[in-house]
């Protein structure tokens, strides 16, 4: 009795987690709704809802966290279109999206990642092969892409992994995108970077990461960012490079990496005994790929950006503003 007395317990703490958990939902749904579609006020919502307007604020902040609200702008501002022909034009690029930024002094990577995820909702079609490169910027885009399942999609990690369970993964971003539409994902078993070239070559002869990079051939879309060469730098941060490497680096003329493959700021890939132990999909297949996507900015990688346009020559260039007008002048 007493066993069956501590069950109904349970099963009755349960369901009245399960129905406030429910009743909390409901709630915010519907301060989302009357906010961002009636566009009554947020006092408004707090006297028909009967709770007070910190509350809300409190309830539309987990909403836009929780991605239960998605904000589109689909007019673009007129004084960023004139950036965005001056870098097609100078640069070769098909199409080039800028985000707007309040202040130059800001970090823009989540209006980049906005903008990324608008474009790639609006790109993803079924039977596409994607590949797709890492960090933060990419990482910040999820929640910004409208996700809907698609046949036949795929898609293919360009860079090794992080043994750490780090949010800036290259195996966590590929599958997290390969989940928004249903598709199959393939991820490199190894790290983004061994301890010797000849490790690498026996990782790519015997443990099948030569038919994985070989996929790569085959790509419809290759999803890009760089990274920069200061301590601020996901490369750097995540623990992959000492600072004696940065600096060594740094002295050898790179001025950030792309997969890993660290350039000058004129595209070339530098002559690095670190570049020898990366493994990451050769950039020269990468640039047989029809549609080249880089999304990057920041005061940090302008010079590693200058280097990816010339090294990749993309397809479609995603960044800021900001960034936007220091490539233009560089």
């Amino acid at each position: 009795m007493r066993g069956q007395d501590k069950s109904q317990t349970r099963k009755k703490v349960g369901a009245e987690q399960v129905s406030l958990s429910d009743a909390g939902q409901r709630l915010r749904i519907r301060a989302a709704w009357m906010y961002f579609i009636e566009g009554k006020t947020q006092s408004e919502i707090a006297d028909t809802l009967g709770v007070g307007r910190v509350t809300i604020v409190r309830l539309l902040a987990e909403a836009r966290r929780r991605g239960e609200v998605r904000i589109t702008i689909d007019a673009p501002l007129v004084e960023l279109t004139e950036l965005e022909r001056a870098l097609e034009c100078r640069f070769g690029i098909e199409q080039a999206f800028l985000a707007p930024v309040s202040d130059a002094g800001d970090d823009p990577t989540p209006a980049i990642a906005a903008a990324a995820g608008t474009f790639i909702s609006q790109v993803m079609r079924p039977g596409m092969t994607v590949g797709t490169g890492w960090g933060r910027t990419l990482y910040t885009s999820l929640p910004h892409i409208h996700g809907r399942i698609l046949d036949d999609v795929r898609v293919i990690s360009l860079l090794g992994g992080i043994a750490q369970a780090r949010r800036f993964n290259p195996a966590e971003f590929a599958w997290q995108f390969a989940e928004l539409f249903g598709g199959d994902g393939y991820l490199l078993p190894a790290p983004a970077l061994v301890d010797s070239p000849e490790t690498r070559q026996a990782l790519l002869e015997r443990c099948g990461l030569a038919e994985v990079f070989a996929m790569a051939d085959g790509l419809d879309m290759a999803l890009l960012s760089v990274g920069g060469i200061s301590r601020q730098t996901t490369t750097y941060r995540v623990g992959h490079l000492s600072e004696a490497e940065r600096r060594s680096l740094i002295d050898a003329g790179a001025v950030g990496d792309l997969l890993y493959n660290f350039i000058d700021a004129d595209g070339r890939v530098i002559d690095h005994p670190i570049n020898a132990r990366v493994i990451s999909v050769d950039l020269p297949r990468l640039q047989k790929t029809p549609q080249r996507v880089l999304i990057s900015g920041g005061r940090d990688k302008h010079a590693a950006l200058t280097g990816a346009l010339t090294l990749i020559a993309p397809t479609v260039l995603i960044t800021d503003e900001v960034t936007a007008r220091a490539l233009l002048d560089g």
